[in-house]
């Protein structure tokens, strides 16, 4: 997640035998392990995005590989949005610094387009891998492993947009009658942005300064990732499929951002600069009560891991119990970032690469890393939804799984296309220049036109394939 990189500085411290001999008697992850073994002594390394997300393989999982194979463990940190020029700057010098890598999945086509991915379908099938696949979430199974049918990297994040909602406010008699006297309709978590507007304003009528109706994140790059949803979800197409022109200045489009806008009106003065932590904050200190992030904050909300040593930068919670979670409104949340597990192409230790990639993504392995509290890994597999040990972990830990599960169901696939970073940094800027003064049909004619001149230097004919692809997958459009 791109969000890590707000909390860098908070976070400084510290040829084998036959596939069908593994399937029978041990699991992918011990399989693993016992085939690394003739690895020992060796070294690779792994690119990581900076911050606490690296704190797993440098803190957890990285030293118990090493114990476990006698292979170590070299993160490399990046910064997220480096992480994609690093890659390839390392592919095209053919340097091999790389062995293993973090891919944001939106950026996969276009890595392997390069040549920089190393397809792992024969290293799954020599290690009896596949099967433990298929518990992999669909969403990020079918959209984020492969490119044109060949895996090239292994899901590992459950990144999706949730809403958190205060439920003592929403729940609370007296607003509940006031609110259905004034609006008509039950208080409850907004089904549509229009109700999202209506009791943002009321709450914060009836509570500010104490507490602001919402709050969300609106410094770069985070608020791209909501445009993207929303957009969508209110009927905008990002392009034209036959010319390759884009339709972000659509009337849809100017009317989400004049919305959005707006809504900056019922949230804390300020919001228009608040990052993720800054959100996070507000959230956890109970100055809003709504917002719209990813799972992290549910877990924190609840105070669960909060009292570890990599954690202080959490400010303490003061709604723990009193959180609830749902769906945003117009239900078809962003399946925003995440991060898939692939081997460089340039690598000479590509064994030891995929062996370690496969222990860490496994079921066994995967489901002590996603409850890890200061790693930021959100789970991604069914067997992560079901798990009676996390469903333990604080008294709303079951419902929040279940609301994680139904999301990564109706998720939206972030746009992926070729330099589809220069994509997302121009909704970036976009955003930013909306918050800034610019008149929201301006930011959309400005938005339509660099997006123009980006798909003409990669080339229409190569990007209208790409797009085409990318709008045959489930989650690129939904269903009418």
């Amino acid at each position: 997640m791109i969000r890590r990189r707000q909390i860098i500085s908070a976070t400084s411290l510290a040829i084998a035998a036959p596939t069908f001999s593994f399937a029978q008697s041990k699991n992918a992850a011990e399989v693993a392990v016992d085939a690394a073994k003739k690895y020992s002594g060796t070294e690779i390394s792994i690119v990581w995005e900076a911050g606490l997300q690296s704190l797993d393989p440098l803190m957890y999982s990285g030293p118990k590989w090493e114990k476990l194979t006698g292979i170590k463990v070299k993160v490399v940190e990046v910064p997220t949005d480096q992480m994609f020029t690093k890659i390839m700057q390392d592919f095209r010098a053919k340097a091999g610094a790389y062995d293993a890598l973090n891919v944001i999945p939106s950026w996969m086509p276009d890595l392997v387009k390069a040549g920089a991915l190393e397809p792992l379908d024969s290293f799954v099938d020599k290690f009896g891998y596949r099967d433990e696949l298929q518990d992999i979430a669909p969403a990020y199974r079918d959209n984020q492993m492969k490119v044109d049918d060949k895996i090239y990297g292994f899901p590992d994040d459950g990144d999706v947009m949730l809403l958190y909602y205060r439920k003592d406010i929403f729940e609370d008699p007296k607003m509940m009658a006031e609110f259905k006297a004034k609006m008509g309709y039950e208080l409850a978590p907004p089904k549509t942005w229009k109700q999202f507007s209506e009791i943002g304003k009321f709450i914060t009528e009836k509570m500010a300064p104490k507490t602001y109706g919402a709050g969300f994140f609106r410094a770069a790059p985070y608020p791209q990732y909501m445009f993207q949803e929303r957009f969508r979800t209110e009927g905008g197409k990002f392009f034209d499929a036959g010319t390759m022109k884009s339709t972000v200045n659509s009337d849809v489009g100017v009317r989400v951002l004049q919305e959005m806008l707006a809504e900056n009106t019922f949230m804390p003065p300020g919001v228009e600069q608040w990052n993720f932590v800054d959100n996070l904050a507000n959230f956890l200190q109970g100055t809003t009560a709504m917002t719209i992030s990813w799972p992290p904050y549910g877990r924190w909300a609840a105070g669960y891991g909060t009292n570890e040593e990599a954690m202080k930068w959490v400010p303490k919670t003061q709604v723990a119990g009193k959180v609830g979670y749902a769906l945003p409104p117009l239900g078809r949340p962003e399946l925003g970032v995440g991060f898939a597990l692939s081997v460089a192409s340039t690598s000479k230790k590509k064994e030891a690469a995929y062996l370690f990639l496969q222990w860490l993504n496994s079921k066994q392995t995967s489901l002590e890393r996603v409850q890890l509290p200061y790693t930021l890994r959100d789970p991604f597999r069914t067997s992560h939804y079901a798990s009676a040990e996390y469903r333990k972990l604080w008294p709303d830990a079951g419902a929040y799984l279940d609301i994680i599960k139904l999301s990564g169901e109706r998720g939206l696939l972030d746009l992926s296309l070729l330099q589809q970073d220069k994509y997302d940094e121009a909704m970036s800027k976009g955003l930013s220049s909306l918050w800034g003064g610019t008149e929201p049909k301006a930011v959309a004619n400005n938005l339509a036109a660099t997006f123009d001149a980006i798909t003409e230097k990669v080339g229409v004919v190569r990007q209208k394939e790409m797009y085409a692809a990318w709008t045959k997958k489930p989650g690129s459009y939904p269903a009418k």
